[in-house]
This record gives structure tokens, C-alpha cells and sequence, in this order.
């Protein structure tokens, strides 16, 4: 994954360059002036003298911090050696105390200097930068625990991705196997077309449904390879219609996401149907297989729908595969594409009908 601009080392230096020049600059942005006359010169090598002891103060405490939040907060604080941790602070303190003070008189030279008053002035300034270097290492160990657990996040998704599309193409060999071995047993003409399209779309699984996405175009054609080969198989017993509509758009999907809902049908749609009507006086059956597809796209939404006729008085055994395809694919839609996907699945009238409706890549 390619780290954020933020997070290079050189921009995180500028910052913080960037920040203490901004905070040690505030105390002469923020003075006003009250004397516009020319400054004596004895004047301007005073104020030389004490522009340097400021900066030479401010350097000890810029030290602190990052002694502080890189050192003692990780290897005392952190560990819960409470007591070595205060005790470095205070040996801190009093060799600071003992600095500044010692900067002071060499720089400023005063006739009187007050011991308490340096001291209770260099205490505000110690617990202010204290704070300050405990809630930046605070911040700095959430922010990169939230990294390293977002990034573990990832790769368990890419992971389980690849599982479930893994589990997806065994699922969809074994179905087009058995579609060749009944066009073998028939003696079928169809046989060489059909091993043909299955040769591009093995071709597709293998070189094509690796990639994080595709072109939609490139999904379709697999799903009208499939459906033909479906159509080779069930001949007129079954009748299918398709419909796509406006996917030359170059937009992109998830490799083998809508197939699971094609095949569905095809398994649990192609067996007869047995509907009574009365024409006349008499009772007709009538036996009706149907498979309806339809994929559009309207400015990126994609709206896909498959309707198959199921028999509800059905009394045929499970089978141990049902259902893996519908609930893999259900499992990528929330981790692809989360809050940006509906899918309905519904059951009525005798048709079982499923809608999707996302927003593509």
C-alpha cells in the first residue's frame, strides 16, 4: 500500500518545523510596539543578547518534548514505571531549572534575580510542554494503531475475497462439466462450439477474474457465453430471455460477481413448472420453464435482475452445494461495496426473482 503524503518523514519534519517556529513566534507577532524612534546601539546589542537566550531556552524545551515523547512516555509511562518515569521528570526539571537560570544571568545580567519567581515560571512552561509531549505520543500510537489495523483490515479482506472467489469457480467448473458430459452422451453437434466458449471462458477465470476489477463489457460477454451454453443444454424446454443495455460506458466490476445469480436459475429454474388453467370446459396443464435476464446501466448504477419460475410443491432433495454460490456472492457485495448495494431476493407467484442495483468503479 503506498503510505499517505503525510506520513513521509520529510513533510512530518517540516511540520513540526514548521509548528515550533509558529509557536515560539507568537510572543513577538502578538507585542505591540509602543516606540517607533530609532533604537541606541547599546539597545539593539541587548536585544541581540536576549533574541539569543531566547532561542537557546526554547531549544532545551523543544528537547524536553521530544525526550519526553520519545523516550520516557514509551519505555516509563507505558510500562507502568510510574516511579522512574516521575523521578526522571523531576531530574529533568531541576537540571533545566539550574539552565535557565544560569542563561539568564550570563545573558541578561541582572542586579537582582529571584529564585522562586524563575522557578514557578519555568514550572508553568515544564507541565505546558509535559502535556503537550504526552498527548502528541498519545495521538502519534492511536493514529498508527488505527494504520497497522487498517492495513491488517485489507489484507484480511483480500483474503477472504480470494477465498470466496476461489470457492465461486469450483462451483461454476462443476456445472459446465455437467453441461459437457449430457452434450457428449447426446452426440451432439453442439459439442465443439460449446467446448470452445468454455475454452474462453476458462480463459476469462484464469487470466481475467485475478484482477481486482474488470471491464463491465468483459463480464457480460462471459455471462452471455455462459447463458448460451446453458441454452446448448436445456434446448426449447427452457425459455430465456436476455436484455443488456448501455454497458459500453467503460466501467468496472468485480470479476464473477453476477454469475452465482445466472446460475441459480439455471439450477433451480430449468425444471417444469405445472400450471392449471381452464379453457372451454376443459382443464389444461401447462408446463413452463422460464428464465428472464436483464443488466442495464443508468449514469454508474447498475441494475441487474434474474427471474426464474420455481415449483413451490417441489419435492426434490437439497442439494448440498444450494445456496453457496447466493451467499459468497452476498459476502463480496458487503465487503466491495458496503453501503453502496442493494440486493433483493423474493419469492412469489411462483417466480423466484433476484434485483441488484450498485454503483460501479
Amino acid at each position: 500500500m503506498k503510505p499517505a503524503w503525510y506520513s513521509k518523514k520529510w513533510v512530518i519534519v517540516l511540520l513540526h518545523a514548521a509548528a515550533w517556529i509558529t509557536l515560539f513566534s507568537l510572543p513577538f507577532l502578538l507585542r505591540r510596539s509602543y516606540n517607533d524612534k530609532p533604537e541606541q546601539n547599546h539597545e539593539e546589542i541587548s536585544a541581540a543578547r536576549a533574541a539569543l537566550m531566547y532561542v537557546c531556552t526554547n531549544a532545551f524545551w523543544i528537547g524536553f518534548f521530544y525526550l519526553n515523547a520519545l523516550l520516557l512516555v514509551p519505555r516509563l509511562l507505558n510500562k507502568n514505571k510510574y516511579w522512574q518515569y516521575v523521578s526522571s521528570l523531576l531530574s529533568i526539571f531541576t537540571i533545566i531549572v539550574f539552565i535557565q537560570a544560569a542563561l539568564f544571568i550570563y545573558f541578561r545580567n541582572p542586579p537582582h534575580f529571584g529564585i522562586s519567581n524563575h522557578i514557578l515560571f519555568n514550572l508553568f512552561l515544564f507541565l505546558f510542554f509535559l502535556a503537550s509531549s504526552i498527548a502528541y505520543r498519545l495521538i502519534s500510537d492511536k493514529t498508527k494503531a488505527d494504520r497497522i489495523a487498517k492495513e491488517k483490515e485489507n489484507e484480511n479482506l483480500k483474503t477472504e475475497l480470494s477465498l470466496l472467489r476461489s470457492q465461486a469457480s469450483p462451483h461454476f467448473m462443476f456445472n459446465v462439466l455437467n453441461n459437457m458430459v449430457a452434450l457428449a452422451r447426446k452426440k451432439s453437434d453442439q459439442l465443439e462450439p460449446s467446448l470452445i466458449k468454455l475454452s474462453s471462458l476458462m480463459r476469462y477465470m484464469v487470466y481475467e477474474a485475478d484482477e481486482d476489477t474488470v471491464s463491465l463489457e468483459k463480464e457480460v460477454e462471459y455471462l452471455q457465453s455462459y447463458i448460451d451454453l446453458q441454452q446448448q443444454r436445456v434446448g426449447k424446454n427452457v425459455k430465456i430471455s436476455t436484455c443488456f443495455e448501455n454497458i459500453e460506458n467503460g466501467h468496472a466490476i468485480e470479476p464473477m460477481l453476477l454469475i452465482p445469480f445466472v446460475e441459480n436459475a439455471f439450477k433451480h429454474g430449468t425444471g417444469f413448472v405445472s400450471i392449471n388453467k381452464v379453457e372451454g370446459s376443459d382443464l389444461v396443464l401447462y408446463n413452463i420453464a422460464e428464465i428472464n435476464i436483464k443488466l442495464t446501466v443508468e449514469k454508474s448504477i447498475l441494475k441487474f435482475s434474474v427471474q426464474n419460475r420455481y415449483n413451490e410443491d417441489s419435492t426434490e432433495p437439497k442439494d448440498k452445494t444450494s445456496g453457496v454460490g447466493l451467499s459468497n456472492v452476498k459476502r463480496r457485495l458487503n465487503l466491495l461495496y458496503n453501503k453502496n448495494h442493494t440486493l433483493l431476493i423474493e419469492k412469489k407467484d411462483g417466480w423466484f426473482t433476484v434485483s441488484l442495483q450498485l454503483t460501479m468503479h
